[in-house]
């Protein structure tokens, strides 16, 4: 008997954000990714892919940046990014 793939998505997809709230970046179960800062959304785009808890990711205009997840913190070049509580208040974000 066959099993079905799952399609839970990957444990790092979801919303991480500053301590401040200014960088806002989402992991989306496609593997992309949209950051956003301050009131700029989509500041950045693009594609990311996981290789255990390091993240490659490659922007729409060509760059390249890193980032590795230790301790459920992500550290995303110089950012250091925590999962956004879901029960924290919006800061300002439009949906």
């Amino acid at each position: 008997m066959a099993t079905e793939p799952s399609h839970d998505p990957h444990p790092f997809v979801g919303m991480w954000v500053t301590a401040d709230g200014h960088i806002r970046q989402e992991l989306l179960p496609d593997g992309r990714y949209d950051e956003a800062r301050g009131t700029r959304r989509s500041a950045y785009t693009g594609s990311y892919t996981v290789t255990g808890d390091h993240i490659d990711y490659l922007d729409d205009t060509g760059f390249t940046a890193t980032g590795d997840v230790r301790d459920g913190v992500l550290y995303h070049e110089h950012l250091v990014l925590h999962r956004e509580d879901p029960d924290a208040p919006d800061r300002g974000r439009k949906r």
